[in-house]
């Protein structure tokens, strides 16, 4: 009937809380820990990395292997008739960016020759 505990129950029960808290305590230290907080922040951004580099291959594979089917017959011969089109887009493509990178130079260099006239 009676639910009293004696002195020395009540000081195992103290003990044993301390001894806990301890444990929790020393968790928790090791938990907000910089190093700890840096090697967690090392592994989510990792993960993440490794994760975005999976999907990047597996997209750059999927239009490789898209591009190829276009390309290559079943029998690995080149389609002539698909690959010059192709190549002459991307040389004139490529003559483009290469004139814009120019003209571009060249207005600068016009701009900035003005621009030392003015303030001599």
């Amino acid at each position: 009937m009676s639910d009293a505990r004696t002195p020395a129950q009540i000081e195992a029960d103290i003990a044993r809380r301390r001894q806990e808290l301890a444990v929790t305590l020393d968790e928790i230290g090791v938990r907000m820990h910089p190093k700890t907080i840096i090697g967690d922040a090392k592994a989510k951004a990792a993960s993440a990395v490794d994760r975005t580099a999976g999907r990047a291959y597996v997209s750059a594979n999927r239009v490789v292997t898209g591009v190829r089917a276009q390309l290559v017959s079943e029998e690995g011969r080149p389609r002539m008739e698909r690959i010059v089109p192709v190549a002459l887009a991307v040389a004139g493509l490529v003559g483009l960016l290469a004139l814009s990178a120019r003209s571009s130079r060249s207005a600068k260099a016009s701009r900035s020759s003005r621009c030392a006239k003015r303030h001599r």
